[in-house]
């Protein structure tokens, strides 16, 4: 259970128990130039049944399918149970809680009111394990992460094959692979999805820190939650053309991997990694849990735990094609070529 959500279904107890929902009337505000409405004044114009603390620093929304949890100052929002970086934290005006408003474009509304895209079947998915050759990644004693994220890509692999999809990997070997060769090899294959694979690791509180974790590309004007050197002045990439389709194949793997594996919830993220950014398809990057944490770390080298994280990814892209081609099913796989 993700603390946002547990923090929302006590919040909603406290509620009954004597805090009182109310219709908010705050005009909309500009901070640090950028536009804010209150959020209980979207959500109820969007159907939703919305509580506010007495103080203005948390929001629960509910409608008969979707719970939104948000806090003052928090980056992270819970979604149905799963936490989603915001582009900002919300802000407590005056006892009101501000929402962005490309938050409400960006990130609120492409989840909890998802389009349907112009249909395109599914079929050609490109997996990209992360590190390689001489790059071996994050490591723990003598585990590399290179190994683990090429065992947990044939594994994925194997599973969409059986599902019907064909697949490129970005390497099939202990290669060295250009940051930019993997989604360019992509692109010229003509790749629907792009899934970067990797692990995670922690030089600090390594009994504490575990989970998977999913990235998508940052939107034009907001900053990336693990920001190497860029802001919010970061021009437009070629993955900006289809980011509300990256966050819904990123919200529903995510999603699938902490109902399958029962771990802790480290969220959706933004980030604009080489990757990404230059990918024209939909793309993400998961992060499968944390190598340096005692449990998760043995559980990643485990050919087991890491053939349910490839079984919970499958389920996100499956549950990601309703969006695009919900009656088709992807045509028999076709040989591709691989990078080395």
């Amino acid at each position: 259970m993700t603390r946002l959500f547990a923090w929302s279904r006590k919040f909603l107890l406290l509620m009954m128990s004597g805090f009182a929902f109310r219709a908010v009337t705050t005009d909309a505000a500009l901070i640090n130039g950028r536009n804010y409405v209150p959020l209980t004044s979207w959500a109820y114009e969007n159907g939703f049944m919305c509580y506010q603390s007495q103080g203005g620093d948390r929001v629960v929304a509910t409608n008969r399918t979707t719970r939104l949890a948000f806090a003052a100052d928090a980056r992270d929002a819970g979604i149905n149970g799963v936490e989603v970086a915001l582009c900002y934290p919300p802000a407590n005006v005056k006892g009101t809680l501000l929402i962005s408003q490309l938050d409400l474009d960006a990130t609120v509304r492409p989840l909890v009111f998802p389009q349907k895209f112009p249909a395109k079947r599914i079929t050609t998915i490109c997996l990209d394990p992360g590190h390689g050759g001489k790059d071996t990644g994050n490591h723990v004693g003598w585990h590399y992460e290179k190994v683990y994220t090429l065992a947990l890509a044939a594994t994925v692999r194997d599973e969409l094959k059986s599902a019907g999809f064909n697949v490129i990997m970005t390497r099939t070997k202990d290669a060295s692979v250009g940051l930019a060769d993997r989604p360019a090899l992509a692109n010229r294959l003509g790749a629907d999805l792009f899934v970067s694979l990797h692990f995670n690791a922690t030089p600090t509180g390594k009994n504490e820190v575990e989970g998977p974790q999913t990235y998508c590309i940052t939107p034009v004007g907001a900053s990336s939650t693990d920001a190497q050197g860029e802001g919010s002045n970061y021009g437009p990439t070629p993955a900006n053309r289809v980011e509300q389709r990256s966050l819904l194949l990123a919200y529903d793997v995510q999603r699938s991997l902490v109902r399958t594996l029962g771990a802790e919830d480290r969220g959706v993220r933004r980030a604009r990694f080489a990757v990404l950014r230059d990918a024209t398809m939909p793309a993400i990057l998961v992060e499968g849990g944390y190598m340096t944490h005692p449990i998760e770390g043995r559980k990643i080298f485990s050919d087991a735990y890491r053939r349910q994280m490839a079984q919970a990814i499958v389920t996100g892209i499956l549950a990601y094609q309703k969006y695009t081609a919900p009656a088709v099913r992807p045509s028999p796989p076709a040989t591709l070529h691989s990078a080395p």
